[in-house]
């Protein structure tokens, strides 16, 4: 008789982006910039931006919609939410908590998870814990952004690089007869440097006053060259210590889902493991970076594309604002 364990698995993907796509040429008719500055420097071509009245909860609704259905469960089993972001709807209630009953889901453990680009990621690593306690049964898990609504568009060199959306996954607790899912997650920060990446007001440090938003404190604040050199190291170091934990080499990776942040990122991370671009799924030149929703969107995309089979050994690895990185290796089934 096989022995049996307890796996956490991926049941279902979606995701949703809105449909107002905004190219580099868009973006040149109010922003000094050009698509050949903007391409060069994080081979983005194109991102999209939420409507005024769309929220981060609509989108992040849409895409948990979809991965409910692709489950094929009913919406009444799930019994854990978790919606990653940074840019809430608002402060509190939590996001999660309007996901939540726009879904029209049950009275469920519910709640927002803030590790900016790597939200996802830490995500998945917490609803895996929480399944394999034995007190939950089905997670949705949500990684949703609406950067545009955060960015300042007086500096060409942050405000070029982001964009919206949503992506979801939702996992379940089985019994099999050999490890698959979620093998394995770690995750990570230094805060020894905030200001590299931040949003200065709104917070307890600096609340709304008239100085602050004169001072446009309110929208997001970035080092891109020192974000850039952090991100290649801490990328490159979550990704081969969470595949030396598990007992694998970088060569017997069947697909890499990065955070999409920067192709030249994504690049030096394929040198660094010695892979090959092609094992990489990539929609940076379509979305731009969507922060938490990043990783889920591209999860969602490379699945119903046919990019991951079961049994194929799938890594997924990010890094974002706090400094905070994350990797999750899985034996998708």
């Amino acid at each position: 008789m096989p022995s049996h364990s307890q796996s956490v698995t991926i049941i279902g993907t979606g995701s949703y982006a809105p449909t107002n796509i905004v190219t580099n040429d868009d973006m040149a008719k109010f922003v000094d910039t050009s698509d050949e500055w903007i391409r060069s420097r994080s081979g983005i071509g194109a991102r999209h931006f939420a409507a005024t009245d769309e929220t981060t909860s609509d989108m992040a609704c849409i895409a948990g919609r979809r991965a409910i259905e692709a489950a094929g469960i009913d919406r009444s089993e799930i019994d854990l939410i978790i919606v990653a972001t940074m840019t809430p709807d608002m402060p509190f209630p939590s996001t999660a908590c309007l996901v939540q009953s726009k879904l029209m889901l049950p009275n469920v453990t519910t709640f927002d998870m803030q590790a900016a680009c790597s939200g996802f990621v830490y995500g998945l690593s917490v609803a895996n814990s929480m399944l394999l306690s034995g007190n939950f049964k089905n997670a949705l898990v949500i990684g949703a952004e609406k950067m545009s609504g955060i960015l300042d568009f007086e500096d060409r060199t942050t405000c070029v690089l982001f964009g919206d959306g949503a992506g979801a996954a939702v996992l379940t607790a089985t019994e099999t007869a050999e490890k698959v899912g979620i093998l394995g997650a770690l995750g990570g920060a230094d805060g020894s440097a905030p200001s590299l990446l931040q949003q200065p007001g709104g917070g307890s440090a600096m609340p709304a006053t008239n100085e602050s938003i004169a001072g446009r404190q309110h929208f997001l604040k970035m080092n891109g060259k020192e974000i850039f050199k952090s991100a290649v190291r801490v990328m490159g170091q979550a990704s081969t210590d969470i595949i030396e934990q598990m007992g694998y080499s970088p060569e017997d990776l069947n697909l890499v889902i990065p955070h999409q942040a920067n192709m030249r990122i994504i690049e030096s991370l394929a040198k660094r493991l010695s892979i090959p671009m092609e094992k990489f799924h990539n929609n940076l030149d379509r979305y731009g970076n969507t922060s938490a929703a990043s990783v889920p969107i591209a999860l969602d995309e490379a699945y119903r594309a046919g990019r991951i089979q079961s049994g194929d050994l799938v890594l997924l690895v990010a890094f974002g604002a706090g400094l905070t990185w994350a990797s999750t290796l899985i034996r998708w089934q």
